[in-house]
Parts: structure tokens; sequence; C-alpha cells
């Protein structure tokens, strides 16, 4: 059980960095979009100064905590609480306004809104399952 729960968790961990690194890449390599789409969104707008580099640094930051092995357990939750912002975000959006800027990078300005709100809810989910998964080390519960 051990050893399915460790590679399970591995799937997950590599699965989120993808992700996290895929994203953050996108948003770098096109800035200066990135920072448009946001000033453009209707609940992000007045935010978008900050939001363009935390988005991207906080994202980093869930990478590196994800490939370091004594960091996974705060890398998942990290990517957990990332995951569920960005479903919520997604889904207030489409509840309450009817344009609809995207700020992803890559694929994901591919999907559609609802394609994105299943997406996230999804990798929402297997953070959840990795945070909860994965046992404290020990030494740190202490």
């Amino acid at each position: 059980m051990k050893k399915t729960n460790n590679i399970t968790l591995t799937v997950i961990a590599m699965l989120l960095t993808a992700l996290f690194s895929y994203t953050t890449l996108s948003k770098m390599i096109d800035y200066p979009l990135f920072t448009k789409q946001l000033r453009n969104s209707p609940l992000l707008g007045a935010l978008s100064g900050v939001l363009a580099w935390l988005i991207p640094v906080v994202e980093l930051c869930a990478v590196i905590l994800l490939i370091v092995p004594a960091w996974r357990r705060t890398g998942l939750l990290l990517s957990a609480v990332l995951m569920l912002t960005f479903t919520v975000y997604i889904g207030g959006m489409l509840l309450f306004f009817e344009t609809l800027p995207c700020s992803c990078g890559g694929v994901f300005e591919q999907m559609t809104w609802t394609q994105h709100l299943l997406f996230n809810i999804v990798f929402s989910l297997l953070a959840l399952a990795g945070f909860i998964l994965h046992k404290p080390n020990n030494i740190l519960s202490r």
C-alpha cells in the first residue's frame, strides 16, 4: 500500500509541477498580454498590477515546493489553494459576468470557460487528494 501511495503522490506532484511550470512560463513569455488580460477582468482589474507578478511568483513557489520531497506536502497544500482560488474565480466569472477575458496562457486560452472550470476542478481535487494522502514528516510535525 505504501508503494502505491508514493507512486500516486509522485504522479500528482508531477502533474501539478508540469501545470504550474507551463502556466508560469506562458505568462512570462507574453507578460504584456497577461497583464492586459488581468486589467480587463471585471473582478481583478483593480489588483492587476500586484497580481501580474504575484501569480507567477506563487506558481513558481509551488513548483519548487513540489519538486523538493521534504517540502512536497506544503507544495500540495499551496497547489490546492491556488487551484481552488482559480476555480472560484472562474466560477464567479461564469455566474456574474458576460464579458470573460482570459488571463490564462498557452493552450488554456483555447479552452472554453466551462472546460477550464472542469479542468480546474479536477486539478483542485488532485491537489487536495495529494495533500490528504501525504503523511506529515514526523520530525516537522512535533
